[in-house]
């Protein structure tokens, strides 16, 4: 069961309702900026841990007067559609609310999701290849500042590469089951309080296990892939690097 860190309390809670019914999230973005665009990412995320997790969701979106910017960097980055917020009410059976939103947000009742600021150099949002930002904003724990730099930006980027590239040529290899303790970690990772650093350690230490088949690796980095959202499994059939 996902448990998130409430930002109000500081105390854990659960995320999934306790009885049947619609999980709404709402991220609060006042500024298309970066920390914008990491508050944006992180519930995209949670949506992402809440569907796997058999929890429907409502995503809503209570950003700025003009929403065009945001919404046009959150889709490169891979951020699935929010609806724009048009009322304060509850949805039609609607059991819990979930608020996502960055560092003095003011928010009605609800499990706060916080996220901390983003701070980025001229330019660096737009020269940045749009999934090695993605995978920047989510390396560090969200609670924690972040500085984009070109340098970070950059080993993102040739992280993908090698990941992807991997993964290609783990895809020609004998399927094989995601082992029963990778999966426990993966999702035990992610469902304590939505720890994305922690699934991206699993990851590197499936590469090299020595006792992971190639097969399973694969599908183990495919299965991640759906609360990460990198697009992992691009390569595949497009040859492997040499």
């Amino acid at each position: 069961m996902l448990r998130i860190t409430d930002a109000r309390t500081g105390e854990p809670a659960d995320a999934t309702p306790a009885r049947r019914g619609l999980t709404r999230v709402e991220a609060h973005v006042p500024h298309p900026d970066a920390t914008g665009l990491r508050v944006l990412l992180v519930a995209d995320v949670l949506v992402r841990a809440l569907e796997i997790g058999g929890t429907p969701v409502w995503t809503v979106l209570n950003g700025p007067s003009e929403t065009a910017e945001l919404r046009s960097r959150a889709a490169d980055l891979g951020v699935r559609p929010f609806e724009e917020e048009r009322y304060g009410g509850a949805g039609l059976g609607e059991a819990q609310v979930l608020h996502v939103l960055g560092p003095g947000g003011r928010v009605p009742p609800g499990l706060r999701v916080g996220v901390a600021g983003v701070e980025a150099g001229p330019g660096v949002l737009d020269d940045a290849d749009a999934t090695a930002l993605r995978l920047a904003l989510l390396a560090r724990p969200r609670a924690e500042p972040l500085r984009l730099s070109a340098g970070g930006l950059a080993e993102a980027g040739r992280t993908l590469r090698h990941w992807r590239g991997a993964v290609a040529g783990w895809a020609t290899r004998p399927s094989g089951p995601i082992p029963d303790p990778v999966r426990g970690q993966l999702r035990g990772a992610w469902e304590n309080d939505l720890d994305v650093p922690a699934v991206l350690a699993v990851l590197r230490r499936v590469e090299t296990s020595g006792t992971v088949p190639d097969g399973a690796r694969f599908e183990t980095y495919a299965y991640a892939d759906r609360l990460l959202g990198l697009e992992l499994t691009r390569d595949i059939g497009r040859g492997v690097p040499g």
